[in-house]
């Protein structure tokens, strides 16, 4: 056996090992919930310790498939390594959910069925346990092929499934399955759109400017200030508003306030600076830095408030029925006990399995860099808010990732039009004068954008004019053309990512059934 031989071996062993230990860990938390679950009663509930143990699992699932969409633009950029993205992401996300995580919670999430229609208290328990470890395996799934998908269209498929499996199709909302279809197109197709706009905007105002460093230090805070103020509204509306109910017109203001502020304190600072930063794209990049790990924080515990209950909503609810003598209710009291399995779970899921879809988003789809990352995170704000008021079905896990996709084909766009330019100013002059070329883009890289589009008019005039104007050889021409094809976005992944979208629902749906038939044929035999 050669060296090259003993290598692999080694690192599949060493591979191979840290999966051990990341499964031990994980056990290690679902034999702590069932040690706690079963000490709570007396004698213990099976049917709560086997809901608190799906329950677990789930926020397991979300946590190492859905949080990758708040922190993997940034880890992608290099504004935050793995470790620290992990460690943050870990932190607020129990935050939020424990801090603003509410204290009851809808029993049918997303009014997808009829409870009306539920027989039984025994068969609500089954549909909840069902949608539960249906949602889990299917997120589990998707966690280890590195597709990031939405972890409330799971659930939200999962209850579908497991509905109509226990009450027939009459039970289901089918206009509201059609909504959430819907969002399949919308949320990327906006988060895509609002991303690409703002990278649009940072390069008309910043990057193409001759002194990047003064263009810097007027736009920054104005852009830093807007997401302050997105950000603080979209914190008020989407991760307090189970503990604190603000109007939008109200923390669209509480939102302005903040964003003015920061930008008043940011402009002075960037200025007393600007003599120490150099006139380069990466100085300027490093602007965003600061504000996309208060991003990341921000983000992760917003979404710890809202989709704990992904995890713990069946588990909450489970636990009222039972309590209450059979007795269904449209919202269930959420225990502290049952929202620490949800915070816990998602921080653990995180650091065991968060990385691999973490770096789908931040660093397979396409190259990111700070500005980039800013515009996706702006935009995921952005859209929700704007989205939410419109009545516009969407999915945060689809716009992040549309935004990636959006900034990485409006690259692509750049790059083949720049190459177009450049082919265009090389056909009009003589293929023998490369004096006159460099001359020619030398005055063209340090023009405006206005200033290059007059030297462009004035190129096709003057070749008009020629009777016979030379070109460059075909085989240059064939060079440039190649760079016009050049693809900056993974076309493998957005069939990867779109067919884990478009069966997300019925996947789970279908998961959901099986598992609903198959605990009611063991409970009842």
């Amino acid at each position: 056996m050669n060296h090259l031989q003993i290598d692999k071996l080694h690192g599949a062993a060493k591979s191979g090992h840290a999966e051990l230990i990341r499964l031990g860990v994980a056990l290690l938390f679902i034999v702590g919930i069932i040690f706690y679950t079963a000490l709570r009663g007396s004698p213990p509930n099976i049917m709560l310790i086997v809901a608190a143990v799906i329950g677990a699992y789930m926020a397991m699932n979300i946590g190492a498939n859905d949080v990758a969409n708040n922190v993997g633009p940034a880890v992608g950029s290099g504004a935050l390594t793995m470790g620290g993205a992990l460690i943050i992401a870990a932190i607020f996300e129990a935050a939020g959910a424990l801090i603003a995580g509410g204290d009851v919670v809808t029993t049918i999430r997303s009014g997808i069925i009829d409870p009306e229609q539920i027989p039984d208290l025994q068969t609500f328990v089954w549909i909840m346990m069902a949608a539960l470890l249906a949602g889990a395996l299917w997120l589990n799934v998707a966690t280890a092929v590195g597709a990031p998908v939405s972890t409330t269209h799971s659930i939200v498929g999962a209850v579908l499934g497991a509905g109509v499996a226990a009450g027939g199709f009459g039970i289901a909302d089918w206009g509201q399955v059609g909504t959430i279809a819907a969002s399949w197109v919308i949320s990327p197709l906006l988060g895509g759109v609002f991303a690409a706009l703002f990278l649009y905007l940072i390069k008309r105002t910043i990057t193409y400017r001759q002194d990047m460093v003064a263009a810097a230090t007027n736009t920054v805070p104005l852009l830093v200030g807007l997401m302050a103020w997105t950000f603080t509204t979209y914190l008020i509306l989407k991760g307090l508003n189970k503990v604190w109910k603000v109007d939008f017109l109200p923390a669209v203001l509480y939102g302005l306030a903040a964003g003015v502020v920061v930008m008043l304190v940011l402009r002075p600072l960037l200025k007393s600076r600007q003599s120490q930063i150099s006139n380069t794209k990466q100085s300027v990049n490093k602007l965003f830095t600061v504000p996309l790990i208060f991003a990341a924080a921000l983000l992760s515990f917003a979404h710890g408030a809202n989709d704990v209950a992904n995890a713990i909503g069946p588990l909450a609810a489970i636990n009222d029925a039972l309590a209450s003598a059979g007795e269904l209710h449209g919202k269930a009291a959420i225990p502290l006990w049952v929202m620490m399995i949800g915070a816990l779970g998602i921080s653990i899921g995180l650091a065991l399995y968060g990385p691999k879809v973490i770096r789908t988003v931040g660093s397979e789809i396409t190259e990111l860099d700070q500005m980039r990352a800013f515009c996706i995170a702006l935009a995921a704000t952005i859209t929700v808010i704007v989205a939410s008021q419109m009545g516009l079905p969407v999915s945060s896990t689809h716009i992040a990732v549309g935004g990636v996709f959006g900034v990485g084909f409006l690259r692509e766009y750049l790059k083949a039009s720049h190459a177009r330019t450049l082919d265009e100013i090389k056909a009009h002059h003589p293929e023998d004068d490369q004096e006159a070329i460099e001359a020619f883009m030398a005055r063209f890289d340090r023009a405006t954008i206005q200033e290059k589009g007059l030297m462009l008019a004035e190129l096709k005039e003057q070749a008009r004019q020629q009777l016979d104007p030379a070109h460059f050889s075909k085989m240059e021409r064939k060079n440039l053309k190649k760079v016009y094809r050049q693809e900056l976005v993974k076309r493998s992944q957005i069939m990867k990512i779109a067919a884990a979208w478009v069966i997300t629902v019925p996947a789970s749906a279908l998961m959901a059934a099986m598992v609903y038939f198959m605990l009611r044929g063991m409970l009842l035999a």
